[in-house]
């Protein structure tokens, strides 16, 4: 078998761990949503496009955030919400997905006479329908005067935990809010027995990572900025705590400049429990095997690197034992 891969293009045996579903509304989605709720956007594709994309020029996170008021404003509705999910697994399962977890925040669907667990509940809905094997995450979001919403979004994840959501989640701008702000949010989820994953590592560095662990965390989203500690990478690497890194998202929102400075090598180097994920692809104009290759192309990945950091996706996951065991059979049969 030859020792590198050059590209991951005929493979059906992709997982995506960090999507996140108002940063994956592709064009034609949109343009469904918006005649499905009457909602006025303009004519043109390259318009539309300049409403879910981010620009060439972005400066931080904060201004890639900027870019969800658009796709957000889609998923204000029971039928938006599903439409959405469903149109997210059948695009993904033609990319040759197997396997996805779909975050979002449900407080920020509310409105229009839905509720943040009728957003969840059609999330779900939609996502079964599909046929994609997949499981919904449910975001907590940074800011300010958001702690009974947040409340409620590890309620509705401990009534709906293994009913298609498997994780709550803390999202939003790292920067400005602290990670360490929202300890009572994750309290309440280790009072209801709700696993986590937290945005940690990404605008704020190591020290976000640290306090994650410190709350319990059984994964971390980025999470890039660790290697800055070598202490944190060496208890990453112990503890074998996931990173749900992204690429192509570090690279917009200038965490990094170039990929050629991207930490993969030493963090994979070190031990570090890596998998590769997409984001928000919509917003950035990626996709997992786009992900995939960019890698392959700059870090000369071999065949068992890119092997190991798929089947790394699947262990990471919170599906079934079973349905673990079924992925990395592809896997090992594709690879």
């Amino acid at each position: 078998m030859d020792e590198r891969l050059m590209n991951v293009e005929g493979l059906k045996c992709m997982v995506d761990l960090h999507l996140h579903l108002d940063g994956a509304i592709s064009l034609e989605s949109a343009k469904e949503l918006a005649k499905l709720q009457d909602i006025s956007i303009p004519e043109s594709d390259e318009e539309i496009l300049k409403l879910l994309r981010v620009s060439p020029d972005c400066r931080d996170l904060n201004e890639f955030l900027e870019k969800f008021e658009f796709p957000c404003s889609l998923l204000k509705t029971k039928i938006g919400v599903e439409t959405a999910a469903y149109n997210l697994c059948r695009e993904l399962k033609e990319q040759g997905v197997m396997y996805a977890e779909i975050r979002f925040a449900p407080q920020l669907s509310e409105g229009n006479g839905i509720s943040a667990e009728d957003a969840v509940v059609a999330a779900i809905k939609g996502m079964r329908k599909s046929g994609l094997k997949s499981n919904l995450i449910l975001c907590c979001m940074r800011g300010k005067g958001l702690y009974e919403k947040n409340i409620e979004t590890i309620e509705l994840a401990a009534k709906y935990l293994n009913k298609g959501v498997v994780l709550a989640d803390l999202a939003g701008a790292e920067g400005v809010f602290a990670t360490s702000d929202f300890e009572d949010i994750f309290k309440k989820a280790r009072e209801l027995e709700v696993p986590f994953t937290i945005h940690a590592g990404e605008a704020a560095g190591a020290e976000s990572v640290w306090k994650a662990l410190e709350f319990g965390a059984v994964r971390i989203g980025h999470g890039i900025r660790s290697v800055e500690d070598k202490s944190l990478i060496e208890e990453l690497a112990k503890r074998k705590i996931p990173l749900e890194i992204c690429p192509t998202s570090n690279l917009q929102t200038r965490v990094y400049e170039n990929l050629s400075e991207y930490p993969l090598r030493e963090m994979m180097k070190n031990g570090v429990f890596i998998t590769i994920n997409t984001d928000d692809p919509s917003v950035e104009g990626t996709d997992i095997k786009r992900e995939y290759n960019n890698l392959i192309k700059e870090f000369k990945l071999t065949r068992m690197e890119i092997k190991q950091l798929l089947i790394n996706a699947v262990k990471a996951s919170r599906t079934s034992e079973e349905e673990k065991a079924e992925m990395e059979s592809e896997i090992e049969k594709e690879i």
